[in-house]
């Protein structure tokens, strides 16, 4: 192993142990630097210490000839900050040499959503069936609290507090939120919870169970929720985040509260969260008719 990757190593055991980033996460952390590794390898580069703005601005470079677009190239930049930052705090740089670095800008794409008469349908009662209990379950925790995958992936039965109508989760960062949870999910693990000892093995802790009697997994739900969307006939293709963009959507234009919804998301820059203000058009609309004095459809009629 060479020194180069022997201090990558290290960052991302400490992104692993210290900052408990997730799984996918750290892949997509790992799949960076090795690209990294392999542009200061072909420059006859050894040594952290020779990398500098100018690299970086190359490398940048060849991944935008590559064909990498504008966004991939963003989540890269951030992976360079971090990694570089980690470089300057241990003493493998002198300089942080990326706080000159601009990302490309990018036409942030909408969140895709479900309307509500769509998720009434989706959340229609399930069949009687234990894995049918469970799917339907995770429907209405996602919808409800607006859980990110991994979140709910992560869910140990200590976690969820059916009195109080509480859930703990611990988000990006290791950062812990506890959220609400709406009846109508209360009301769907309380199915579940009770043909959950029918499949969950002893020691297992985990909320959310496969067949095998382990916690399920990110792929597992991914895989029920779009066969699940097939056989409700949604003429769109479901994931997990979709839920969550949903759940953030509908909160806003019934609160239009946009610092609780970011609270309740976990989003650490409120920018994150005003991507969905640019759905609720409708509401501004209204408010534009019936606020503006030039707006014609709020023109009275004087004749």
């Amino acid at each position: 192993m060479t020194r180069l990757e022997l201090i990558i190593n290290q960052f991302l055991n400490y992104l692993h142990v210290e900052r408990r980033l997730a799984k996918n996460t750290l892949i997509s952390y790992q799949r960076d630097l090795q690209q990294l590794l392999a542009f200061m390898q072909d420059r006859q580069l050894h040594q952290w210490s020779q990398l500098s703005t100018v690299l970086l601005r190359e490398f940048l470079q060849s991944q935008h000839q590559r064909g990498l677009n504008p966004r991939s190239i963003q989540r890269q930049l951030a992976t360079l900050r971090r990694f570089c930052k980690h470089l300057y705090v241990n003493q493998h740089l002198s300089t942080n040499i990326t706080l000159n670095l601009k990302a490309p800008k990018t036409q942030r794409k909408l969140p895709e959503t479900l309307s509500v008469d769509q998720l009434e349908h989706l959340l229609s009662s399930p069949d009687d069936d234990p894995l049918q209990y469970r799917d339907h379950a995770i429907l209405e925790l996602f919808y409800s609290s607006g859980l990110r995958l991994n979140e709910l992936v992560m869910l140990d039965m200590g976690d969820i507090n059916l009195t109080s109508r509480l859930v703990k989760v611990q988000g990006k960062g290791n950062k812990e939120r506890l959220l609400p949870v709406g009846s109508k999910a209360i009301e769907s693990l309380q199915s579940w919870l009770s043909i959950r000892p029918q499949l969950a093995n002893q020691t297992c802790s985990a909320l959310f169970v496969s067949l095998r009697g382990t916690r399920i997994s990110s792929r597992q739900v991914q895989y029920r929720l779009a066969k699940l969307a097939r056989e409700k006939c949604l003429n769109t293709k479901l994931h997990p985040h979709m839920l969550r963009h949903s759940f953030a959507t509908h909160m806003l234009e019934g609160s239009k509260d946009l610092r609780a919804v970011q609270e309740l998301l976990g989003h650490k820059d409120i920018s994150t969260t005003q991507v969905y203000t640019h759905i609720d058009f409708e509401y501004l609309s209204n408010v534009y008719d019936s606020s503006h004095p030039r707006s014609k459809r709020s023109k009275k009629n004087y004749d």
